[in-house]
């Protein structure tokens, strides 16, 4: 079996509901302390990290990931057991085939065969690996991230392996992610009988003006890396218990992903002033997911883009698309951050799956680029 699917087998036996680890992290950790890596575990509240890094020169590479994966939904729904990896017709099934412990395997083989040619490389390698990325993200990457900041360590390069090719592997390559806002709005009214309409203050009524405007809102006109900044309810409920009572509050909430012409500060402004001009008594609160983040030229891009057309003849396309990631936690230390991996069609669903293939071809893509970057000449 290739060293890159055995490994990805071995990975994906392990259990790893976000944010349990289940060991994937020992399993790396016992190759990568074979290759001479110093382990560095990273324990906050129910979340493991690790990392790990062989040398002390610049440029620092880091390969970040994470071993935590989304519950599996109905197991009886499965083809075969989402723990248990099975080969289909030349596709690895299991829960994180694609996002992402194929990505974790080939990360781990490359560099091994890497240092087996290039023992002495002109640079560092390290591994920051969490289980917090498909939970709250809150004891992951983020605060693996503050500790090297505190203590001046300082990442040059980061490849994420999140799962972003579309149709065949390489096609894509994110170079930057859009920022996350959420709203939660609570609009207040005053309860009443709905044949006293009078006597009451319904909230729903109040606030659909301004829900008209907040939607058609012309945010910003995005950019050459960015669409423009979207705004998204994702709820909108009221409930008396009663046919005849109107409700005293309504709950919102929303989203908004926004670009680089943007900033968090500048959107809550803006949807503050929204709500005051229609008029309307509310309460809201924010959590910001994310900022956005963008690595538009450079070395790294370089020297990735140059090894997909090596490896598979492919010019990929560079995008800020999909969801947040935790690039976003390292790209404001100034490193350049880059995502790259497998077909994303499967990830979160039933049978999620992997081209055998395209896993070992990974392993040579990320390779390359150690070479790329780390070998003078």
């Amino acid at each position: 079996m290739d060293a890159t699917l055995e490994l990805a087998t071995e990975l994906i036996r392990c259990p790893s509901v976000t944010p349990t680890d289940a060991g994937c992290q020992a399993l790396m950790g016992e190759r990568l302390a074979a290759m001479g890596f110093l382990l560095e575990p990273m324990l906050y509240g129910e979340v493991t990290n690790l990392w790990a890094c062989r040398g002390t020169a610049q440029p620092l590479f880091c390969f970040a990931g994470h071993t935590d994966v989304v519950p599996t939904g109905p197991v009886a729904d499965w083809t075969s057991d989402p723990f248990e990896p099975v080969i289909r017709d030349g596709r690895l099934y299991g829960r994180g085939a694609c996002d992402m412990k194929g990505s974790l395997a080939a990360m781990i083989t490359a560099t091994e065969a890497f240092l087996a040619t290039h023992p002495s490389p002109a640079g560092s390698i390290a591994f920051l690996i969490t289980s917090d990325e498909e939970g709250p993200a809150r004891d992951g990457t983020v605060r693996v991230v503050e500790q090297l900041e505190a203590r001046g360590e300082k990442i040059d390069y980061a490849l994420v392996g999140e799962p972003t090719s579309a149709d065949r592997l390489g096609d894509q390559i994110r170079n930057g992610r859009r920022g996350s806002l959420n709203g939660w709005l609570t609009v207040k009214g005053k309860q009443g009988h709905v044949a006293y309409s009078q006597l009451a203050r319904n909230p729903l009524q109040s606030f659909a003006p301004v829900l008209a405007d907040l939607v058609a809102e012309v945010w910003d006109r995005g950019n050459a890396f960015f669409p423009p900044t979207s705004f998204q309810i994702t709820k909108l409920a009221m409930d008396s218990g009663a046919t005849n009572v109107i409700p005293g509050q309504l709950e919102a909430r929303f989203n908004l992903r926004f670009s680089t012409e943007f900033d968090a500060a500048g959107i809550q402004r803006r949807i503050t002033a929204l709500l005051d001009r229609g008029g309307i008594d509310y309460d809201l609160a924010w959590e910001l997911a994310g900022n956005p983040f963008l690595t538009s030229k450079g070395a790294l891009v370089d020297a990735a883009c140059a090894a997909i057309t090596e490896i598979t003849g492919l010019s990929p396309e560079l995008s800020t698309a999909g969801g947040t990631s935790d690039g976003r936690f390292i790209a404001p230390t100034g490193a350049q951050v880059l995502e790259l991996g497998p077909i994303n069609a499967t990830i979160h669903q039933v049978d999620e799956c992997v081209d055998v293939r395209d896993l070992t071809r990974l392993a040579h893509i990320y390779g390359r680029i150690l070479e790329k970057l780390l070998v003078p000449g």
